[in-house]
């Protein structure tokens, strides 16, 4: 009897995953070290994060999520209750795409296939690091010089810092405007640029494309720039 509900049990599941409904956009792959756990696929509804798919994991750490989209945009693999700290993250878009990545690094150093929007990001967030650890290091820096009471070095400092910046928005802008053809340059834009002067954004977005301008991003770009010139009065 016990045999029978076993198998009974197997075929509902092989039923449950042969009749599955597939999207325009399927992403597959492994997570080494996950055994037992649900996956869930998710991005973002407004301002909340949404699952839009899911898949049990039993014994196997291979898996293939899917959803139908319209516009390439970010999504989020997370698993067990959408834990906080386990969250990878790819710009997904339609077609196939492939993620391999290991439990005890979840979503630090994935490797992501098939999708060429994550192909850009990957260049960017390869060079953008570098100004990432610039800023750690000056925060270190001002954060002595301040225990220390000296004030020129602080000044010197806060000169330096500002200069960073700015060579930090100079590069995402003529990153994003050198990949004017792909949805990721609005997306950096919107997430790195949100509090650069308004004629860089303007410059980003007159650079960009037909097909990047209709998609989500390029539109929400379009929204956050009238709203700024709005409260601006221009």
């Amino acid at each position: 009897m016990k045999k029978f509900i076993t198998i009974c049990a197997f075929a509902i599941i092989a039923f449950a995953c042969s009749s599955k409904k597939e999207g325009n956009m399927i992403v597959k792959g492994q997570i080494k070290g996950l055994k037992k756990g649900t996956l869930y696929l998710q991005k973002m509804n407004d301002t909340v994060l949404v699952s839009v798919d899911s898949m049990a994991l039993l014994g196997d750490d291979k898996f293939i999520l899917s959803d139908n989209i319209e516009s390439p945009v970010m999504y989020y693999i997370t698993f067990d209750e959408n834990t906080r700290d386990k969250r990878l993250m790819f710009f997904g878009e339609k077609g196939e795409i492939t993620i391999n990545d290991k439990l005890e690094e979840f979503g630090f150093n994935p490797e992501i296939k098939g999708s060429k929007n994550q192909e850009v990001m990957n260049k960017f967030r390869e060079i953008d690091r570098k100004f990432k650890d610039q800023n750690l290091d000056f925060i270190k820096k001002d954060v002595e010089a301040r225990q220390a009471k000296d004030e020129e070095l602080v000044k010197k400092i806060t000169l330096d810092y500002k200069k960073m910046v700015r060579r930090r928005f100079l590069f995402s802008t003529n990153f994003a405007i050198s990949h004017a053809d792909s949805e990721a340059a609005p997306y950096i834009a919107l997430t790195e640029l949100f509090n650069a002067n308004i004629k860089l954004l303007d410059t980003i977005n007159n650079s960009l494309s037909k097909n990047v301008k209709n998609s989500d991003y390029g539109k929400r770009f379009q929204k956050f720039i009238t709203k700024i010139k709005t409260e601006e009065g221009k």
